[in-house]
């Protein structure tokens, strides 16, 4: 029962997740992917004007990213709508990305798989840490997709889950009257965002962003140790490596393209969260047999 409540959690917080990268890039200024508009159906009308502030997380109304209007109730049931209007909208007949119901989807996907593989009991302590990993997976999916589309980690997110870290630390260090509650996090945020602000300067920001260096402070905070922060840089670099192999070989910039590493560096703190430890008690077992 609590599988299906977090699956639909987060296919509700996946669609949450579709409208805020729209508008963040809206606000930035960036090309949103709206394709060029196909003649309207008749009972359509011309293409709504949009003022800045419709484009608000908090108060701007759900629209289409084609023309604009406003969406009613039932064009916003996660999956269910895009599946029923075929991927078109109902009021414009423009294609709507499958962008929507795959992030709706992958987020219900993150909560389940969260739920599944988290390694405390759901009492205490834990299950406030287990209601900021879900928090966490919202803005993690946030910033891939955005990251993914346009090359960028928005600083009104990654602050976001800065300070939202920050209050986690914080309370952990009150909860548990434990000084390694504070220090450690601080120590791995200062390990990771180190080491990628000493790749920025060396290459130039080549090889990593100035946005993954911003990142990897709040990432630091969140997986709350120098060594579980080294496993991360580890993970995401072995899955952006895999990643890329496709990309490098099929596109035709070959070695020039240009991958963002956001991405995988999200999926390395996710896997971090669930199985780091794990994954260190079968590297140290390994380590002792040999």
């Amino acid at each position: 029962m609590i599988i299906v409540f977090l699956c639909g959690l987060g296919l509700i917080f996946g669609s949450f997740v579709n409208a805020l990268v729209w508008r963040l890039a809206k606000q930035e200024g960036l090309d949103a992917g709206e394709p060029t508009p196909k003649k309207p159906k008749a009972k359509t009308s011309a293409k709504k004007s949009v003022a800045t502030t419709d484009y608000s997380i908090t108060t701007g109304r759900s629209m289409c990213p084609q023309c604009h209007h406003t969406l009613a109730a039932k064009d916003l049931v996660p999956v269910l709508s895009w599946l029923s209007l075929r991927g078109k909208c109902r009021y414009c007949g423009q294609p709507i990305s499958r962008q929507y119901p795959l992030v709706e989807l992958l987020t219900g996907l993150l909560f389940m798989v969260f739920y599944l593989g988290w390694p405390f009991s759901l009492s205490g302590l834990h299950l406030v840490q287990f209601v900021y990993g879900l928090i966490y997976i919202v803005f993690f999916v946030a910033l891939a997709v955005y990251d993914a589309r346009w090359f960028l980690l928005p600083d009104k997110l990654v602050f976001s889950l800065t300070g939202l870290a920050v209050t986690q630390v914080s309370l952990t260090a009150v909860w548990t009257g434990d000084v390694r509650a504070l220090w450690e996090p601080l120590a791995a945020a200062g390990v990771i965002s180190g080491l990628f602000w000493v790749l920025y300067q060396v290459s130039g920001g080549k090889w990593i962003g100035g946005g993954d260096v911003k990142l990897a402070v709040a990432l630091g905070l969140i997986v709350a140790s120098p060594l579980q922060a080294l496993l991360l840089v580890f993970c995401a670099s072995l899955l952006g490596m895999l990643g890329s192999i496709p990309v490098l070989l099929g596109g035709k910039e070959g070695l020039k393209a240009h991958i963002p590493f956001g991405p995988y560096l999200l999926a390395g703190c996710f896997i971090v969260l669930l199985w780091g430890e794990r994954l260190w008690t079968w590297y140290m077992s390994l380590t002792y047999v040999g």
